[in-house]
């Protein structure tokens, strides 16, 4: 059995447990092919384990009659080893933590191109699309590395070095290639959009706004752009850049999930690793959690998204409810877990909460520290939403996430999941940094984790982060054993684009010392120091 137009009419799938389309596919392509509505770029896991599943409700309801069209502009693979060969159908398999799984044929997406400027058919297509009146919204999921414009150095990065000298005919660059088509929407009136980064950092539509900016502002004082583009780009009446807040965890597909699926197709679906190291499949696995809070500037107006449960606010609101989120809720569990579950040899997220002091130490961190600075954005209750987490989300045995994938850039995290905590503290006049115990011990842990030591003594590789290459040698200078000759974390502690602050300053680099000491005395010595702090 294929995963194909054909392939899901000639079984009963709903008999089998699936959610299926229960629309006219091909009129709803014939549809939005004439009259799209949104566009996303990024043909990833968490696009289609969400939008696409929400939209295929809404289409199932009867409460949408266009569906989506996708793009991809990293990894062309994805769209040509994936979406085409399945005719743009996918499966999005539901992880509960109460162990059952929801299974759905999705066919929300009736339209997939590469976001390919050497290819004229393609990119043909593409400006067609944004010439089009009805197009409303183009969103994106393409990691916050996406919207860059400079490499690791600061320095501009050569496609968009290019770019900006050519113009917008031909483009290498992501955001160029996005910048030309906006400039056909432009040319074609100056027709209104809304350009909405669904990434999951913290101001996203400012960090998609300014990558815009640069090449509007570049190519028109170049020359190479007719009119007022630049204009057109900064007038939220005729383009917004909304913020956005999306909370959805969808790990690589699993091999269990897989199995699962193979006994109902017959069929191999198993995940294909592409030439650029992504992992991808017909099926998506993710958890049943999830948040898209959206502040709602649509200069061209919008489908009624909400009746899916996508959260439509202002931009304050927003705000709070990422901040909630990164800073204390979640985030920095996540990352406390991603280091103790390195150094302590554990592969799945989940099996650490059933470790006490790691249960604990993640209680602790959100409930005790995290939550007394914690603006309520008045949508969502802050403790509900750590109670979500604590007790559902991190436990669910189904969820098949590894501290080594949620370790990675960790260096690039920790200001924002516990540096704002602790500049909260540092303001509050009810509130003292003294009063922060477990956060330095997390802090400690990390410099461990530096060594590339686990707590059995036996050596293992960190996660890719930007800072290994200098921070990794000076940790080096410390063998495991040693307690006092440990002056090299210093440096690392003072350092306030790590952890937002400088540690010795506010009063918590002595305590991070401390801890490291104790982490540091010898095999074993990690457990040890949590059983101490942790009971």
């Amino acid at each position: 059995m294929r995963l194909s137009e054909a392939g899901i009419r000639q079984e009963d799938w709903k008999a089998k447990g699936y959610g299926v389309p229960e629309y006219d596919r091909a009129a709803v392509r014939a549809r939005t092919m004439e009259a799209p509505f949104w566009i996303h770029f990024g043909a990833g896991n968490i696009f289609r384990a969400f939008q696409a599943r929400v939209v295929q409700e809404l289409l199932n309801a009867g409460k949408l009659d266009r569906g989506l069209i996708v793009a991809e502009g990293y990894d062309y693979e994805i769209i040509e080893k994936v979406n085409r060969p399945h005719e743009d159908l996918g499966i999005a398999v539901t992880l509960k933590a109460d162990g059952s799984i929801e299974k759905e044929i999705v066919g929300s997406v009736v339209e997939s191109l590469c976001l390919d400027s050497g290819n004229e058919s393609e990119y043909a297509r593409l400006k067609e699309i944004f010439a089009k009146e009805s197009l409303q919204m183009a969103s994106f999921t393409i990691t916050e590395k996406g919207y860059s414009l400079v490499d690791g150095r600061g320095q501009t990065l050569a496609a968009v070095e290019r770019d900006l000298a050519a113009g917008p005919e031909k483009p290498e660059s992501y955001i160029g290639k996005v910048a030309s088509l906006l400039y056909e929407r432009f040319q074609k009136g100056a027709l209104p959009i809304a350009m909405v980064s669904m990434d999951n950092c913290s101001h996203n539509g400012d960090k998609l706004h300014a990558a815009i900016r640069a090449f509007a502002e570049g190519w028109q004082k170049n020359g190479l752009v007719a009119g007022d583009f630049l204009g057109y780009v900064e007038d939220p009446s005729r383009v917004s850049f909304p913020w956005t807040m999306i909370d959805k965890i969808t790990p690589r597909p699993d091999k269990k999930v897989e199995e699962i699926l193979i006994a109902d197709w017959g069929e191999e679906l198993a995940p294909l690793v592409t030439g650029k190291n992504t992992y991808v499949a017909p099926f998506v696995n993710a958890e049943e959690c999830e948040y898209l809070v959206i502040e709602d500037r649509f200069p061209n107006g919008r489908e009624a998204l909400e009746q899916g449960g996508f959260i439509f606010t202002d931009r304050e609101t927003v705000d709070k409810v990422e901040k909630m989120k990164v800073c204390t809720c979640l985030n920095p569990l996540h990352t406390t877990l991603a280091v103790f579950g390195c150094l302590l040899g554990y592969e799945l997220i989940s099996e650490e909460m059933k470790d006490p002091e790691l249960h604990k130490l993640v209680e602790t961190i959100g409930y005790q520290e995290g939550l007394p600075v914690v603006v309520d954005p008045g949508i969502l209750s802050p403790r509900r939403f750590i109670d979500e987490v604590v007790k559902k989300r991190i436990p669910n045995p189904f969820m098949p996430d590894t501290p080594q994938r949620i370790a990675t850039d960790t260096s690039q995290k920790l200001g924002i999941r516990f540096g704002e905590t602790i500049k909260a503290y540092r303001s509050a006049p009810s509130l003292d940094v003294a009063q922060l115990t477990r956060i330095p011990l997390v802090f400690a842990g990390w410099l461990r984790y530096l060594m590339g030591i686990d707590d059995s003594g036996a050596q293992f590789t960190p996660s890719p982060d930007p800072m290994l290459d200098a921070l990794c040698p000076v940790m080096a200078q410390i063998p495991l054993g040693e307690t006092e000759k440990i002056d090299g974390v210093r440096e690392i502690l003072s350092n306030a684009a790590i952890f937002g602050v400088d540690l010795y300053e506010v009063g918590l680099g002595e305590r991070v010392e401390e801890y490291f000491r104790e982490m540091n005395a010898g095999a074993g010595a990690i457990r040890r120091t949590l059983q101490k702090y942790c009971r």
